[in-house]
């Protein structure tokens, strides 16, 4: 990685140490390095997040000059976020904080009109209660949070137990509103 990109996540990490939103957003270095670091996003007040932490990483060789990578699939099920600022409308003049902040308001403010994931959406609009469900079982999936539907995780074992892929049982569960026979189908058509 360039120099001046070394320098400016130096001076970018400070200013997340330094910022008033040390208990909402996190940096930490991976390994004393520069070049590879663990952002933390604590999950909003009020939201099915709450409580819990998501997590950033990875620093592109060309950062700033194109946005941050992302590692855990907290906004669909195949990991992508739909933000802006982290696709077209990148701007090197972004920074670490700026970037987490603004996951932590995507996280507070569904878009389901403008969604990544129609599944998802449609779930959010449809029944929001089993949206909620949804999201804090991928919040203790994918983000460590503590076990919040046991009725979830229990058909989510049940269908691992017949030989099926964990990520695609939850994927299947998910998109299926989680009935079992209809995710039970989904799996064995792929």
């Amino acid at each position: 990685m360039a120099n001046i990109a070394v320098q400016r996540i130096k001076r970018e990490f400070k200013e997340v140490l330094k910022s008033e939103e040390q208990n909402q957003i996190k940096v930490d270095l991976v390994d004393e390095n520069f070049t590879e670091l663990r952002g933390e996003i604590a999950g909003p007040p009020d939201t099915p997040y709450e409580g819990k932490y998501f997590f950033l990483d990875k620093i592109p060789e060309t950062y700033p000059f194109n946005p941050l990578r992302y590692c855990k699939p907290i906004f669909s099920v195949t990991g992508a976020i739909c933000l802006d600022i982290l696709k077209d409308q990148w701007a090197a003049a972004m920074t670490l904080r700026t970037v987490l902040l603004s996951l932590q308001a995507l996280l507070a403010a569904a878009e389901p009109d403008d969604p990544q994931d129609a599944v998802v959406a449609n779930q959010y609009k449809q029944n929001p209660e089993m949206f909620k469900q949804t999201a804090r079982l991928w919040a203790h999936v994918y983000a460590g949070a503590p076990v919040s539907s046991p009725e979830y995780t229990k058909k989510i074992e049940n269908l691992c137990a017949m030989g099926f892929d964990r990520n695609a049982v939850i994927v299947a569960l998910s998109s299926k509103s989680w009935d079992v026979e209809t995710a039970t189908e989904l799996l064995l058509s792929n």
